[in-house]
């Protein structure tokens, strides 16, 4: 691939475009707001305008309720050899493109699952694709040479391609991203008019379910627009669960001791599943996930705490597999949670405190 156009410079398209011009393609931007277009190619991922002629590959990264109408005026202009789009819905789309009656071998469906609670250009990057699964959506029809463009783009993008069913993946992402978003917006939807002292003991459980309910609310319209069904298909069950969980918590209020064995029973059965399927949540770099040690360190809130932390366990020995911040309610102050493997837990433990940190047991 050595050109591309990119037609919708948000989030997506401009960091699909950044890592591309990275990688030495020539890339076109093209926005139906200029100022968008213009701060992308500021940030240097491509020529703001359309090509002169066709290029190889045009990248279609707008909301799934116009991908269909921007993909059909694009291969009716004929601007390029291959058409994808970044669409979070896949199905609908290609049925719409389908009902236009065009040649659709030259075009595939994909779907980057990775994406920020920001939008627009000034939030992309380059490496915002990295080791994260690409969803391509092939179909018998779909040109081998299509194709390949589409596995090139995903390997600039350092992306993991993924090949699926344009159906299958709206029921999986209703699952693993539309309806999470949904619930995390209902639970943060529970302290807008929460009381104040309630609030600030938010601790890092609440700020965990929540984190994703900041995204922009017109955005996530167009995308549960496109894939309504499966959603409210999960809600629906989830709503069954919920039923079950508030007889369950009723049931414990009894002073039938057998009513109140009941309610036990079901809100164990409904954690005990939870625990379940949390397990098959994929782990680092979406291998199996595995159990580490957490090794907490109070920390202070002042610039290069965690640089030492992190050049501390390096003198050590030990890798950070993971870590996590939990800010102390109205101090300058907060613990980090080092996860390690839990072999090296004691010889970092051991480092730390030689070196003045305070862990906790």
């Amino acid at each position: 691939m050595r050109t591309a156009l990119v037609i919708g410079t948000g989030l997506i398209g401009t960091s699909a475009a950044l890592a591309l011009s990275q990688r030495g393609v020539t890339v076109h931007l093209v926005d139906h707001d200029p100022e968008q277009a213009r701060t992308a190619a500021a940030l240097g991922a491509g020529t703001e305008g359309p090509p002169e002629g066709p290029v190889d590959l045009a990248i279609v990264a707008a909301p799934p309720a116009h991908v269909a109408r921007v993909l059909a005026d694009a291969m009716e202009r004929g601007v390029a050899r291959g058409y994808i789009d970044v669409a979070s819905v896949k199905g609908g789309p290609r049925r719409e493109l389908e009902q236009c009656g065009l040649d659709l071998s030259a075009y595939i469906g994909t779907h980057p699952m990775s994406g920020r609670e920001k939008s627009g250009p000034l939030a992309a990057g380059a490496d915002l694709f990295e080791g994260r699964p690409w969803v391509l959506t092939p179909t018998r029809d779909t040109d081998t040479e299509v194709l390949n463009l589409a596995l090139e783009l995903v390997s600039h993008c350092r992306a993991v391609p993924v090949v699926m069913d344009a159906d299958a993946h709206d029921r999986a992402v209703a699952l693993v991203s539309h309806m999470p978003h949904l619930v995390a917006g209902m639970v943060a939807a529970r302290l807008e008019n929460a009381e104040e002292a309630a609030v600030r003991l938010c601790g890092q459980g609440i700020r965990d379910v929540t984190r994703i309910a900041a995204s922009d609310p017109r955005m996530w319209i167009d995308i549960l627009s496109a894939n309504p069904g499966p959603v409210a298909d999960l809600l629906t069950d989830i709503g069954s669960d919920l039923e079950e969980t508030v007889r369950a918590l009723r049931a414990l209020q009894s002073s039938d001791e057998d009513k109140r064995r009941e309610g036990s029973t079901g809100i164990e059965d409904v954690l005990r599943r939870g625990n379940a399927g949390q397990i098959r949540v994929p782990g680092k770099h979406g291998s199996a996930p595995r159990a580490y040690e957490i090794v907490a360190v109070l920390i202070d809130d002042q610039p290069g705490q965690l640089a030492r932390i992190f050049a501390d366990a390096g003198r050590a020995g030990v890798n950070i597999e993971d870590v996590r911040i939990e800010h102390a309610t109205g101090q300058q102050a907060g613990l980090v949670q080092l996860m390690v493997e839990p072999q090296a837990a004691p010889v970092l433990t051991a480092a730390l405190r030689e070196r003045g940190w305070s862990v906790r047991q």
